[in-house]
């Protein structure tokens, strides 16, 4: 479990990250700025904790899918629950990346436990319970929910929110790699985050 102590700076970063020669946020006030629902806050801040996030999840999840889902479940958790963030218990990315590993541990645990429920399952006879089917399905909606609005975005909005939140590219690079101008990839990630939060039904 991650300590209110441990420097956010030893979060795993994906291959190929390199330092930026600039100051990075402050990640603190950006969170502060996100709790009042901004957008454009939320841009920059994402930009400083998509690849912390990534990293870490991948690390305890090992499945690159599920990382990417994962990640992607941590950064509307950031936008829905902002204010819930309090600076006198530790450092804004202690706070997020501490929502990334339950996030992550919660991942395993329910994948063990659905391969549990199978190898148990598969070792008698008869048909399984109707408790068991549902504690199966259970576990696994939250993923297919994601799956869902995902699916309601444009291709455009879905390719932005593929290149940045899950291959942890920043805007600039994501701007090149499809061709759009950097203030478009922004515009098209906002916009498909709002539309994901409305469709998994948070505030």
């Amino acid at each position: 479990m991650i300590g209110v102590d441990e420097e956010p700076q030893r979060a795993e970063r994906p291959p190929g990250w390199s330092a930026d020669p600039q100051p990075a946020p402050d990640a603190r006030a950006l969170l502060a700025e996100v709790a009042k629902g901004d957008e454009a806050a939320f841009d920059q801040l994402y930009e400083v904790i998509a690849r912390p996030v990534f990293g870490l999840v991948r690390r305890l999840l090992r499945n690159a899918a599920q990382s990417e889902e994962v990640t992607q479940e941590v950064l509307v958790e950031v936008w829905r629950t902002a204010t819930h963030y309090r600076p006198d218990k530790g450092s804004a990315m202690t706070w997020v990346l501490t929502l990334a590993h339950r996030r992550a541990v919660d991942r395993v645990r329910s994948e063990q436990s659905a391969a549990d429920r199978e190898a148990k399952v598969g070792s008698r006879s008869g048909a399984r319970a109707f408790d068991e089917v549902s504690e199966s399905v259970l576990g696994r909606l939250e993923q297919l929910q994601v799956r869902r609005c995902m699916s309601t975005l444009t291709e455009l909005q879905r390719e932005s929110v593929l290149l940045t939140y899950y291959r942890g590219y920043t805007y600039r690079e994501a701007a090149e790699l499809v061709g759009s101008p950097m203030a478009t990839v922004k515009t098209r990630l906002r916009d498909a985050l709002i539309r994901l939060r409305d469709c998994l039904g948070v505030g």
